[in-house]
């Protein structure tokens, strides 16, 4: 479990750097109106895995709808800032409607997040 969660915690650190690198990219790259979305919801996901990584480690969160709420957080912004930015560099996309299916994953996985945080503990 531990390894896991230190592996959310290096994508969350990849995120956030890509997020990062896009909002620079957004900045100085001419057009680039799919990039400060995409920046966005990387950087903004970032935080949300770290911080669920976080919640559930420490219980407050229900472990497996935890989880899976942070899985969707990855998948999710992958699919969505991925397409944007595919868009925005090469004119094509991952795969018909791949942003709109991410940005429903995070949708679902925010709603899952809730769940996890509603989840009674069981007391050992």
């Amino acid at each position: 479990m531990a390894a896991a969660l230190r592996l959310l915690i290096v994508i969350a650190g990849l995120y956030g750097a890509a997020g990062v690198a896009l909002a620079a990219a957004a900045a100085h790259v001419p057009d680039a109106g799919r990039l400060g979305p995409a920046s966005s919801m990387l950087l903004f996901h970032a935080c949300a895995i770290a911080a669920a990584v976080l919640l559930v480690e420490r219980g407050i969160a229900h472990r497996i709808p935890g989880l899976a709420a942070i899985f969707g957080f990855v998948f999710g912004t992958a699919l969505f800032a991925g397409d944007l930015s595919l868009r925005q560099f090469t004119s094509h996309s991952l795969f018909p409607m791949a942003a709109p299916t991410g940005g429903s994953i995070l949708i679902g996985s925010w709603l899952l997040l809730t769940v996890a945080a509603l989840w009674p503990r069981r007391r050992s």
